[in-house]
Formats: C-alpha cells, structure tokens, sequence
C-alpha cells in the first residue's frame, strides 16, 4: 500500500479485463486509485480494430463490440472517482485506420489517444517488435514507421517510446539512432514521450554497460533529459493494483535523471 501522505499524482495509461490480457473494470481501478493516492485518472485500454479486417492483434484488444461496455464502465467509474476521469484509448499506428483513429475521438469521444507502438508492418503482417530477434533491418523499418506515427498528428503522447530495447537490451550506434529518431520527431511536434512504469516492475537484466530496465533504458532518457522534450509519466497499469504505484516508479526515475514531469 502506498503511503496516502505522498503528492497524489496521475496516470493515464490504464487498461481493463476486456482486453484479453488485463485485470478488473474501470471501477476497480478507481477504488485502488483513491487508496493509492490519485489526482487524475485516464483509461487507454487498447483500441479496437475493426474486426472484419481480421488483424492478427484482435485475440488481444477489446472487440468493437465491446466499446459500449467499455464507455459504460468508464461513465460508472467517474460517479465514484474524487478526481477527474478520461476516456482514452491506446493505438498502434497504421495509416490505413487513420479514419478509425479519428473516429474514436470524434464517435466515441475519447478524451485522448496514446501511441502504443507494439507492432510494425511487414507486407501482410504485423510483427510485434519484441518478437523479431536482433534483425536491425526489421528495427529500422520498425522505426521509420514510429516516426511516420509521431508525425501524423493523431496521438496526445507516445507509449514506452524504447519498448524494443527490451528485446535488444544493447545500447550501440543502431538503437541509439533508431531512438534518436524517434526521439528528434517528438520534438519536431512536441509531442510527449512516456516514462513506462511497468517497464520498471518487469524488472532488469546485464548489458555490456551494467544493469538496465528493458525500459525505461537509461541512456535513451538521458538523451531525453538533454534534449527538454516533453515527459509524461505513467503506469501502464494491467491489474487495479499497480495504478499508481507504477506511476510513481516512474516519477521517481525521472527524478532521478532531473526530468521534468508535464502530468
């Protein structure tokens, strides 16, 4: 349990059981969030695709026909909340969803979307970026496709920016550039990038230059912290019980590099 005379602080990278792969409702994540210490609250749960496309990703996101349930949990968790609640979601970046995007912002009043950049697209697949080894070809394609995301317009902050260290857990001249890039194009539009406390709990591993978290990867945000570009930090919470404790992680990485925190 956190300590409830710390700063309340937010969290808006939040998701919910009707993802496939997560724990408890919108309810259940305010309760513990008002135990844990919350100022504000955003649910991103990951985004629907349109299910007759038959995108490989659906057996782990919420159906189209789950949104109701999910705008319903969401309108049921902001009549208990003491603090202001937002509907959001979390998307990859496809150019041709660009309209599916906008529409739930526009249909579906979400409040924000966030850039969750888990896949690529490799001719008729969608590879997740953990999954495709040291191929730097693929992370280069991964990349530019990252950055083509960032500049579309679409998204109010990116996802664990430096998801893909986590597989290829060397920091050398390639993922620097690759994240510099990434990086360079946040900056071209002020675009916020998130420190990932969920990262932090999945724990570190050895690298040629010491101990590292797969993310949040501490040269990357040392970069980050030079540069003065935007930062947010949240939780990326999957289980009512780390919705702010991650986010608090995270916070306390920032801290830690002198990063100023934007929410």
């Amino acid at each position: 349990m956190e300590n409830l005379n710390e700063q309340k602080i937010s969290n808006f990278h939040t998701h919910t059981m009707l993802c496939g792969h997560a724990q408890g409702m919108p309810v259940d994540y305010v309760k513990s969030a008002i135990e844990q210490g919350c100022s504000a609250l955003g649910f991103s749960d990951h985004c629907p695709y349109p299910e007759d496309l038959g995108i490989q990703w659906n057996n782990c996101r919420m159906r189209v026909s789950d949104l109701p349930t999910y705008l319903d949990g969401i309108a049921e968790a902001k009549k208990i909340a003491p603090f202001n609640v937002y509907t959001g979601f979390e998307c990859e970046y496809d150019k041709s969803f660009k309209d599916w995007y906008k529409e739930l912002k526009e249909h579906y009043k979400a409040d924000y979307l966030a850039f969750g950049p888990h896949w690529f697209i490799d001719s008729n697949d969608r590879p997740y970026i953990l999954d495709i080894g040291q191929d730097k070809k693929k992370l280069f394609k991964y990349t530019d496709q990252v950055v083509e995301g960032v500049l579309s317009g679409l998204y109010d902050f990116i996802a664990h920016p430096d998801l893909f260290m986590r597989s290829y857990k060397e920091w050398d001249a390639d993922t620097e550039s690759c994240l510099k890039a990434i990086l360079d194009a946040c900056l071209d539009v002020d675009l916020p990038l998130e420190i990932n406390g969920l990262g932090i709990h999945r724990g570190t591993f050895e690298t040629k230059n010491g101990i590292r978290y797969g993310y949040p990867y501490l040269e990357f945000w040392q970069l980050v912290a030079q540069s003065g570009a935007k930062v947010v930090c949240n939780s990326d919470s999957h289980d009512p019980s780390t919705v702010i404790v991650c986010a608090r992680d995270a916070r306390e990485f920032a801290k830690s590099l002198g990063i100023k925190v934007v929410n």
